[in-house]
């Protein structure tokens, strides 16, 4: 379900809670609620698109901490996690961030936006392979998110697997073959590729020669005529007899 249809059942969930339906007898009385987390949640979303970033982590915290369960029923609940984390991502607070990610996947643990996002700000916090992690899990929920994939590939790249980094963004171009950004990345990663192959094969060839001049060493090495080796001389001179 697309946001904008979520947005518009819950729109029509406050109409419903704020509408007092007509009495049948004189003496019904109707009270009415008003969801108080949609208006936090609301302002968050004005902040944000204002670029006050704190204001709307505070108006997010505001929505969570307020009672969810219409908002939860509409679906809209996911979107005050992503969203929220999007916004401590934007002020550069990654720690924040995993900590809201963490808690939107135990409510929503398939969700490929919070586990994507969760990825970048593991990335962001040099923990490349945690990062991979997470965006592979974002992809078993959609295997052609781009975005997933080419943060993967970054994170890859980190991690000196310029290969599967390649093969990450070839499957982003897959999906998006006209992205800019997976072409680019895709360049850099072969090139990076090409160039760690002739190190690596020159590593091994040392370790190889290595390896060949400590065998040599003990081949070729004599032990004393007889087969045995030289025994050390006692210490002390025996005594002479008479």
């Amino acid at each position: 379900m697309k946001r904008g249809q979520i947005l518009g059942i819950l729109a029509l969930l406050l109409v419903c809670a704020v509408t007092v339906i007509p009495a049948m007898a004189a003496n019904v009385t109707v009270t009415t609620t008003h969801d108080v987390a949609t208006d936090y949640y609301n302002y968050g979303e004005l902040a944000l698109e204002t670029g006050n970033y704190t204001g709307a982590v505070a108006y997010y915290d505001q929505a969570l901490g307020s009672n969810t369960t219409m908002m939860n029923l509409a679906g809209a609940l996911l979107y005050v996690y992503q969203d929220k984390s999007y916004a401590q991502i934007k002020m550069g607070n990654y720690t924040g961030a995993l900590a809201t990610l963490n808690a939107g996947l135990v409510v929503y643990p398939n969700d490929e936006n919070l586990l994507n996002n969760k990825g970048y700000a593991q990335y962001n916090l040099g923990n490349y392979a945690d990062a991979v992690t997470s965006y592979d899990q974002a992809l078993t929920s959609d295997a052609n998110f781009t975005t997933a994939l080419i943060n993967k590939g970054d994170a890859l790249e980190k991690l000196g697997n310029y290969h599967d980094a390649v093969t990450a963004y070839k499957a982003a171009l897959a999906s998006d073959p006209g992205n800019t950004a997976a072409t680019t990345k895709l360049a850099g990663a072969e090139k990076a590729a090409a160039s760690a192959l002739p190190y690596t094969l020159i590593v091994l060839a040392v370790v190889v020669v290595v390896i060949a001049a400590g065998v040599a060493y003990y081949v070729t090495r004599k032990t004393p005529a007889g087969g045995k080796a030289q025994e050390e001389p006692d210490k002390k001179a025996g005594k002479k007899k008479k």
